[in-house]
């Protein structure tokens, strides 16, 4: 369907590539122990994941700072299990959060099969509203970035994912041109819809049981892509 005129594939990282949800999980586990913060982990994300995305919704939107975001989303969702706990455990947990974050490597599944699927025969990037200091330990720590020719994160461009500028950046940097690039993404608003306002082709990955919608293909699988490119 794309492969006729595809030069270049973008990938979001998170939610795409990178299990967030697991690796998440997994860090809570470790730091709540070392901070010695006695909550039930299961309940705890039952909140903390929708709180998280919501916040990074408001993140997306500058409608919130970097740190307002690793505070706020602990602090809500921490009020929201009814956990008594200090700001001072608060900002030691979201430090240690970002510290220990990518030091879990866990990939969806097909990552790694569809990486080398595709290599041979695109030029891969990633475009990620991730923090700078995080993404790239991510990609290292699970040894996948070396199919990546660019990484583009939001800090860097300045601006961040569905703005058109972090697209273009992109285009420029991988010496792409949009109508021979596709973003491969889970979210609508900033990968999907960003993109093709940038004039990139889209493939929806659907990682959060998104509706059905007309946007662009939509995918449940990473090894899908295969019948498309």
């Amino acid at each position: 369907m794309y492969s006729q005129n595809i030069s270049d594939i973008f990938f979001d990282l998170d939610h795409t590539l990178w299990d967030f949800e697991m690796n998440s999980a997994l860090t809570f586990k470790k730091i709540f122990d070392e901070v010695e913060v006695d909550v039930n982990l299961s309940k705890f994300l039952e909140i903390y994941v929708p709180v998280n995305l919501a916040f990074w919704k408001l993140y997306r939107e500058d409608k919130i700072k970097k740190p307002e975001l690793r505070y706020q989303r602990l602090k809500t969702t921490f009020e929201a299990i009814q956990y008594n706990i200090e700001d001072e455990v608060i900002d030691i947990l979201s430090t240690e959060y970002i510290a220990k974050l990518a030091t879990y490597n866990n990939l969806l599944p097909y990552t790694v099969e569809i990486l080398d699927y595709l290599k041979p025969k695109y030029k891969l990037h990633i475009i990620t509203n991730g923090f700078e200091e995080v993404q790239t330990r991510k990609l290292v720590n699970a040894n996948i970035f070396g199919y990546f020719d660019q990484v583009i994160n939001s800090e860097m461009a300045g601006v961040k994912k569905p703005n058109p500028e972090i697209f273009e950046l992109a285009l420029k940097k991988a010496n792409a041109a949009a109508d021979k690039s596709l973003m491969v993404g889970d979210n609508i608003e900033a990968d999907i819809l960003g993109a093709k306002a940038a004039g990139f082709h889209a493939l929806h990955f659907n990682a959060h049981n998104d509706p059905k919608h007309e946007h662009c293909v939509m995918i449940h699988n990473l090894s899908e892509i295969k019948n498309y490119l």
